[in-house]
């Protein structure tokens, strides 16, 4: 975990996704919107920037057998070849000045990077000093619990992909970060973690803590090795504790929907605040339209509110809450309609500027 040099004091950011296909009009609406933390969008409609296939570019032993459907093959002739050059890429930048020049080949291509780099152009036209930029990256367990082999066997009980899939995605990871930090002194990248909710499940019973422990202090040692601010979000429930124990800057989660299993947590929570870390409340709810426009500005202050004095009942100053947190919709918005997830975004952003008035900030 990076030392704490920074209260956010409930900063409104966004988990990734939206719906929109117009790239200008939605980036400009999130600069305008998130003027602190502003968030790169994958936009659902294209295909390119699907969470998963956003990320496959330059996997070690990747295969793409149609549009859709993407399998790995460790027995292929290049795969070796492919693994060192990995390899050699992550060794120089855990210890190398030089290290720019490596990531050049984990950059997103023109498609699967479309928004990004009209994001980063924005950014340039803006010519604003962010007080933070927050970018994503699927997380590595999740996609080894996507992809498989071509007998149908995930990747996650592979051992050689176990080891490629977490280094190849801190690279992405690594080169998405050094971009925006031309543009900021603080940048946040998340890890899209929806697959831990399946951990201790009959689904995944033969994975051990250990191992997802080890993945998590990978991503977070190289990356926070170089001024990067490490999140994880996480969409429905998990044994929060895995997070919360770990070296993690920001814990991200649905608190609209799972707060009081969360907050069970709450010995972790507070030893985790009061080392440093941040909780990103996943306040405004995403996975339905009857919920988003049931919700009020009002009740969402309140739901906010009740979490934070629920915590301070359990031992953690209200103050030092609100200081080490920040609010983001509870998922993606990119199932959404348009007008649902702008809607979404409204809630967010002004749900915020009324508990900062709550609290005097």
């Amino acid at each position: 975990m990076m030392a704490p040099a920074w209260k956010p004091n409930c900063a409104p950011t966004m988990v990734g996704s939206m719906p929109h296909r117009n790239r200008k009009e939605v980036i400009e609406m999130i600069l305008n919107r998130l003027d602190e933390i502003p968030v790169w969008p994958q936009l659902s409609p294209y295909k390119s920037e699907g969470m998963m296939v956003q990320y496959l570019e330059g996997l070690p032993g990747l295969i793409q057998e149609d549009d859709e459907r993407y399998i790995f093959d460790t027995e292929l002739p290049n795969f070796e070849e492919d693994l060192y050059r990995l390899y050699d890429a992550y060794v120089t930048v855990s210890g190398d000045e030089s290290y720019r020049d490596v990531l050049k080949n984990f950059a997103f291509g023109p498609e699967t990077g479309a928004t990004f780099y009209a994001f980063t152009k924005a950014l340039e036209r803006h010519g604003k000093d962010y007080i933070a930029l927050k970018g994503q990256v699927v997380g590595p367990f999740t996609l080894l619990s996507y992809l498989k082999d071509k007998n149908g066997r995930l990747a996650l009980y592979n051992e050689k992909m176990q080891d490629v899939v977490p280094k190849h995605l801190v690279m992405k990871a690594l080169w998405q970060a050094e971009e925006l930090k031309k543009y900021s002194r603080r940048v946040i990248i998340f890890f899209d973690e929806p697959a831990l909710a399946g951990y201790g499940s009959s689904a995944f019973i033969s994975v051990s803590r250990e191992f997802i422990e080890k993945m998590i202090a990978e991503m977070c040692s190289l990356l926070q090795s170089h001024g990067v601010m490490v999140g994880i979000h996480v969409c429905a429930n998990t044994d929060w504790s895995l997070l919360l124990r770990s070296s993690v800057d920001i814990v991200n989660f649905d608190a609209y929907s799972y707060s009081d299993k969360f907050l069970l947590y709450s010995s972790d929570i507070r030893n985790f605040v009061q080392k440093g870390g941040y909780i990103a409340w996943g306040l405004v709810p995403t996975d339905e339209s009857e919920k988003i426009w049931k919700e009020s500005v009002e009740s969402l202050e309140a739901l906010l509110v009740k979490m934070i004095e629920d915590l301070s009942d359990k031992g953690l100053v209200k103050g030092d809450i609100f200081r080490s947190s920040l609010v983001t919709p509870s998922c993606g918005c990119g199932t959404l309609t348009v007008e649902d997830a702008e809607k979404v975004l409204d809630l967010l952003v002004t749900t915020v500027h009324r508990v900062r008035e709550r609290f005097k900030v």
